[in-house]
């Protein structure tokens, strides 16, 4: 298993692959986004290319991946193999990388990971006084428990002065990413909308939403949740406004 150690999400120059199909920055992509890892598929591949004009040299490192009061917790892991875990990438080139599972399937709840693949910068010349900006990509990495997915979600929504805290529990055994959310009161009044921002919800965890409202509301009125998942769901709720 891993050691947990917490990691908020600006502490890292990271591409968190909001994209469909690939992530870039600069003359780096990577592709897929994702991983899924099961007894039947034991080893993956992403491929890393470089559209520039100088060679880029990456190192990739695997953590466990947990989530604790709407922070992502990274630490170190050895279910996972990747090679190779250093490696140069020539103008115009690329790399497979491959990810291995060492471990068995956890019987009950999928289990969740990140490859990281952090760009080294070139040693900086004589008398160099800027900034180097360095890229890492984390590609999430996810094995499926040995029994079917079970999907459990609650929502909930609190005031909190004219904004509306929206919590979801992700109470089943596999995660959501939620691309969108919104929050409509009786009346289509009250509106508050989160549009484009791709949250992962693991199994077992929450995520909460401070949604600012048109106009306040009080306790006890009635609002209509609508999220998206990047699976094409619709994600629907019938909420009541409690105390914050």
């Amino acid at each position: 298993m891993y050691w947990a150690s917490r990691v908020t999400r600006s502490a890292c120059l990271a591409a968190l692959l909001a994209g469909p199909v690939s992530a870039w920055s600069g003359s780096l992509s990577v592709s897929p986004i994702r991983l899924d890892l099961s007894a039947r598929q034991r080893v993956a591949s992403v491929v890393m290319r470089n559209a520039g004009s100088e060679p880029s040299v990456v190192q990739v490192e695997v953590s466990g991946w947990a989530q604790s009061d709407n922070q992502d917790i990274y630490g170190e892991t050895q279910d996972l193999l990747v090679t190779p875990p250093i490696f140069t990438i020539p103008p115009g080139g690329s790399q497979v990388i491959r990810v291995g599972l060492r471990r068995a399937q956890d019987p009950a709840l999928e289990l969740s990971y990140r490859v990281f693949m952090q760009e080294l910068p070139p040693p900086a010349g004589p008398g160099f006084q800027g900034l180097q900006m360095a890229l890492r990509i984390g590609v999430p990495v996810f094995v499926a428990a040995s029994a079917r997915p079970r999907s459990e979600l609650r929502w909930s929504a609190a005031a909190s002065g004219d904004s509306v805290k929206l919590v979801l529990e992700n109470g089943g055994t596999a995660h959501l990413r939620i691309v969108d959310v919104a929050l409509t009161a009786a009346g289509g009044k009250n509106a508050a909308t989160v549009a484009h921002i791709p949250t992962y919800v693991l199994p077992g965890q929450r995520h909460e939403w401070l949604l600012k409202l048109s106009t306040p509301a009080k306790v006890g009125a009635t609002f209509q949740v609508q999220a998206h998942t990047d699976s094409g769901s619709e994600l629907d709720a019938r909420l009541t406004l409690d105390a914050s």
